[in-house]
């Protein structure tokens, strides 16, 4: 798959995930997939920033922004509801080389951010929409810098926006657009649907199209291109706790054999190595603290028990994570109770909105306030 001028060897994406895909999760999928696949095949993108933190050079944000030395490409997701601070925040990633793509978040379902006009309530404003993606892509012209766009399939079932937008992104210059086939009223709960991904791609034909919901397992991800003709998949909820997925996609995509799945033993190896490498990103003290909701997943399905899994949910340092987890029968084999969803999945509601905001579809006026720093979609 093509991402304007960067070639992929599979067609697989990492979603941008607040608190998940930072350098030290990414690092792990990489060198996951490079051990288990041999090769490194797909795009993993940093987790989501704000546009106007960036071009306040946050200090927490310039750390977000992070990438490892052998990182390519390197990728980072925008949120933003101001084309002017969107042409600022691109135009600084070009001119201090800090990404090689960049995508732009409109699929965010959080209340706090959608009540103020952002996220997946955007795209419903097409004009305004329109003049963001064009700010970003402005920003990146003459440079081998992509943009691409995700967003949802609208705000709720009286209010599709993804057809709009994606004819919207492609005409202002979008190198690809990625459709999460939810509403912003489901938020994660319910089931994905896919036959909005193949809408999407009957209406985008000058772009590649991406599908992203419920992929869990490899066989999910040729499901989903097989049923809804897609270019590529995006994977968010199905790696959590489970970053050697991307070495069982990279083998179903090129017909090769996949690696057994890991035995608790080797699991156990593994959150070591990601809890070495967010402590190398954070420090110690924080990596730690990063670590204990990831061993939730991590262990999902596996027995444990309620006392080291306790232990785990507090633990303070590197060695005390090494000495709890040497507690574990390490040849448990993967059992079938460790596959499925996985992380937040919550219940359907209504989605927030800015007072008459469903009142004028092509009013462009910025959102007040709408910047705040949140992720998801």
């Amino acid at each position: 798959m093509r991402i304007g001028p960067i070639g992929l060897r599979s067609p697989v994406v990492l979603a941008p995930m607040a608190g998940v895909t930072n350098v030290a999760f990414r690092t792990l999928c990489r060198e996951l997939e490079l051990a288990r696949a041999g090769t490194v095949s797909g795009l993993y993108v940093c987790e989501m920033v704000t546009a106007r933190a960036l071009v306040e050079r946050h200090p927490s944000t310039m750390h977000m922004v992070t990438f490892a030395p052998d990182e390519s490409p390197r990728s980072v997701q925008l949120y933003s509801v101001d084309p002017e601070n969107t042409f600022a925040a691109a135009k600084l990633i070009v001119d201090e080389g800090l990404a090689d793509h960049i995508d732009m978040n409109f699929g965010c379902p959080v209340p706090k951010v959608t009540r103020r006009g952002g996220g997946a309530a955007l795209p419903f404003k097409r004009r305004l929409f329109g003049q963001i993606v064009a700010a970003a892509v402005r920003a990146t012209e003459g440079t081998d810098i992509p943009v691409t766009v995700k967003f949802r399939i609208g705000i709720d079932d009286e209010h599709h926006t993804h057809l709009d937008a994606g004819r919207i992104a492609a005409e202002e210059g979008a190198a690809a657009v990625a459709l999460h086939a939810r509403t912003a009223s489901q938020r994660y709960s319910g089931q994905a649907d896919w036959e909005q991904i193949a809408a999407l791609k009957q209406h985008v034909t000058s772009v590649p199209v991406l599908g992203n919901g419920d992929i869990f397992e490899a066989d999910d991800a040729v499901d989903m291109m097989s049923a809804t003709g897609c270019d590529g998949v995006v994977i968010g909820r199905g790696c959590l706790g489970r970053p050697w997925l991307f070495a069982e996609l990279s083998a179903a995509f090129t017909g090769t054999t996949p690696a057994t799945p890991p035995t608790l033993g080797e699991v156990a190896q593994i959150v070591v190595r990601h809890g070495e490498l967010l402590a190398a990103h954070f420090g110690e003290d924080k990596g730690m603290r990063d670590i204990r909701k990831h061993i939730a997943w991590y262990l999902h399905g596996f027995p444990a028990g309620a006392e080291l899994r306790r232990a785990l949910a507090l633990v303070k340092t590197l060695d005390e994570l090494r000495a709890l987890l040497d507690q574990l029968d390490a040849s448990v084999p993967f059992p079938a109770a460790a596959t499925g969803p996985r992380g937040r999945q919550g219940s359907a509601a209504a989605v927030a909105l800015p007072e008459n905001w469903l009142a004028d579809p092509d009013d462009c006026t910025v959102p007040a306030g709408a910047e705040v720093m949140h992720s998801g979609g």
